[in-house]
């Protein structure tokens, strides 16, 4: 039995086709941009089409821009002798909160898993063999620390090192405030295996 009008069913439907938004989620969306003034609605909506239209990806790090280059590949005051290469824009975002990474990136837009289907070819990992032709001397990988995202660190590892240039994992382990009661064996060892000398 519907309890709406076709349009609210139809916003709701499209509403939990996004990531993370059950049925429950959608409804409650639905209904606040219901009640939203018409002019937040135009701008949203206008939002929406504008960044689908005019979003691509950057033809040298392949993150998402409204450009050709994004704003980090277009400083010329960035390393791009180092290069981070992460999953997706937003761990590129992420690092970048830090202010601390001072190199260019590349994003693979996935990571290899055979259980879905997703290989090699599947992910921006042609692109980034063809930049390493340039003067490239690091390639730090910041993939997950899941099962796919190892696969892939791995993989690229290989793919790297008969270059001569230098790979390097980020090291992950126990986070800021964690205690090591609740933490899982994998991230234990890799703390463990990432540890540094105090000075």
């Amino acid at each position: 039995m519907e309890y709406y009008s076709t349009h609210i069913n139809k916003l709701i439907e499209q509403l939990s086709h996004l990531p993370g938004i059950g049925s429950k989620s959608a409804q409650r969306l639905a209904f606040h941009i219901m009640n939203m003034p018409k002019d937040q609605v135009q701008q949203l909506t206008g939002a929406i089409s504008g960044a689908r239209e005019n979003v691509q990806y950057c033809k040298n790090c392949y993150t998402l821009t409204d450009k050709e280059l994004c704003p980090i590949c277009g400083n010329p005051s960035r390393d791009g002798k180092t290069i981070m290469v992460v999953e997706n824009t937003r761990d590129l975002a992420a690092y970048e909160k830090t202010g601390k990474y001072q190199g260019v990136y590349h994003v693979l837009h996935g990571a290899i898993s055979p259980m879905l289907g997703i290989g090699p070819d599947d992910i921006k990992l042609k692109e980034l063999m063809h930049r390493l032709q340039n003067d490239v001397q690091e390639v730090i990988i910041a993939t997950n620390s899941s099962l796919e995202g190892e696969t892939t660190a791995m993989y690229i590892s290989k793919l790297i090192k008969p270059t001569g240039i230098k790979v390097t994992r980020i090291a992950s382990g126990v986070p800021v405030g964690g205690d090591l009661e609740y933490i899982d064996e994998v991230t234990l060892l890799r703390a463990l295996e990432g540890r540094v000398e105090l000075k």
